[in-house]
Parts: C-alpha cells; structure tokens; sequence
C-alpha cells in the first residue's frame, strides 16, 4: 500500500488527528505537520503519542511543526532492525532528507531529548537550536533515573504527573481500556529494546561535546522521573548551553510531564531560544 495512501481508523479520542505517511527505509511511518514558520521538529517521549498535543498546536503559532513516530511507538510498527538508537538516528537522518527538514530547530522531551541529542552530534551543522525538556540519556551514578518498568498504571500517574494525572484525562485516556492498555504495553516493549540495559550512553561523557546546535535544556522543578542533576549534566557536556528551571504553575508541581501540564510556557521558552539562535 502506498504510504501517501495508507489510513488508520478514525478515533474518538481528544487531540486524535489523522496522521500523514512516509516510507522510511520500507518503514510505514506516521507523523504529523502543521503551522507555518520556520521548520521545528518535535520527537516525543515514550507514549502520548497518536496524538496532535497542545503543546505542538502551541508551537504550530509560530513554526511548521512536524512531530513523527519512532520506530515502535504510535502507528509507526517496530522493525525487527531496531536494536538502538543508532538505528533511530539512521531512521531520522532519512525521514528528515525526505521532509527537507535541514536547517529545522530539534525538540526532544524525555527519551526523545536522547535522540535528539545523538542526531545533533552525529550532525552537528543540521539543526538550527536544540531544545531538551527533561531528556534521558547521560549518566549520574549517584542519582539514578527511576526505573519506570517496575511501575503499576498508578504509580506511573503519581510519579509522571505528580498525582495530578487526573487534571489531564483527556490528554491520557485513548479509547478502550483494554485496547489501550495493550498500544502501550507495545510501545513498553520498543522502550525496553532502546534503554533496558544500560540506561543511559557512556558516551555522552565526550560525544556531546561535537554538538554545535544553540541548546537549551529545560527541567520540571519536581521531575520524580529524571533526577535535576541529568539536565543539569546535558548543559554541561553541551558547548555554550543554557539550562532552566520550569517551576510549577496553577498551584501544581512541575512534573515529568510538564508537556501537558504547561504548554503555552514550554512553546514560548521554545520559541524565545529559537528566535535568539537565528
């Protein structure tokens, strides 16, 4: 079936919107564009994905917003190839000759914030800034990520939004429970493939130092996911980076999923880096 052809089942869910197609390396892989404006790509998190979120409708003011699927995750079905993230920077380093997105701002949030931060040191001259929101990837012994595989559906509520999961039912909820349950239970599988063992990359230590991107690195004040100090060593392995705070806001704290919990925030600390890299 053609990619330009290919459909999925129209949702009911909130934020569903239909996505387009590209044929990747004989990968189907779904993604989503609108707004107008410079090119900004977002690669997103270990779920919420089949979705058009408010924070990329935030972004889709002022840019031309194109948010894809990994390999694994949403519609896009994993390959038996996928093995790591190398396999992840070959997959976009395609997708993105295919889009013309050189020259686009990079956004990642949390394991997307891994790869884009392996894209932008593989290619250091392609994007125009980097932008990281609690990414995932380095090493800090001493303070360890939490280990997300041993969560039950309520733990994974209270550590991911601080127990204020129940503010954003309509961003979380997809449709029928058990349907649901078992779209991220596969996307589990792809993020164990990608970041089981180890869970992070050594060679972060002296490979970020080739990013050449302006980057900054954004970090939830109360992230019970990833330890400040993770973002805190992303700016400091990154040349010339920058690090914020994201504070909480409307009398709630500011959790890993500040995407959802803030987006008009994010999408304007996004921008205001964007428009000082040009």
């Amino acid at each position: 079936m053609s990619q330009e052809s290919q459909e999925v089942q129209e949702r009911e869910w909130a934020h569903w919107t239909e996505p387009s197609w590209l044929e990747v390396d004989g990968l189907s892989t779904a993604y989503r564009r609108q707004g107008t404006g410079p090119q900004l790509v977002y690669l997103h998190g270990a779920g919420l994905t089949r979705s058009w979120l408010p924070l990329y409708e935030e972004l889709a003011q002022s840019f031309e917003v194109t948010v894809p699927e990994h390999p694994g995750f949403g519609d896009t079905r994993m390959p038996e190839t996928l093995k790591d993230m190398s396999d992840l920077v070959l997959h976009y380093d395609a997708l993105f000759d295919q889009l013309d997105l050189d020259g686009a701002h990079l956004v990642g949030h949390s394991m997307g914030g891994w790869i884009a931060a392996n894209l932008a040191l593989f290619y250091p001259r392609r994007f125009a800034s980097l932008t990281l929101i609690a990414p995932l990837g380095v090493r800090v012994p001493e303070e360890p990520t939490a280990d997300s595989f041993r969560w039950s559906p309520e733990t994974a509520g209270e550590m991911l939004l601080n127990g204020t999961a129940g503010n954003y039912l309509d961003l979380i909820q997809q449709g029928d429970p058990v349907e649901q349950t078992l779209h991220e239970y596969s996307e589990a599988i792809t993020f164990a493939r990608l970041t089981w063992n180890p869970r992070y990359d050594i060679r972060f230590d002296w490979r970020l130092r080739r990013v050449a991107a302006p980057t900054l690195v954004l970090h939830p004040a109360e992230d019970r996911v990833i330890p400040r100090s993770h973002s805190e060593r992303f700016a400091e392995l990154i040349p010339g980076a920058e690090f914020e705070l994201l504070e909480g806001a409307r009398g709630e704290p500011a959790g890993h999923l500040v995407i959802i919990q803030q987006p008009g925030e994010i999408a304007a600390r996004i921008g205001a880096h964007a428009l000082a890299s040009s």
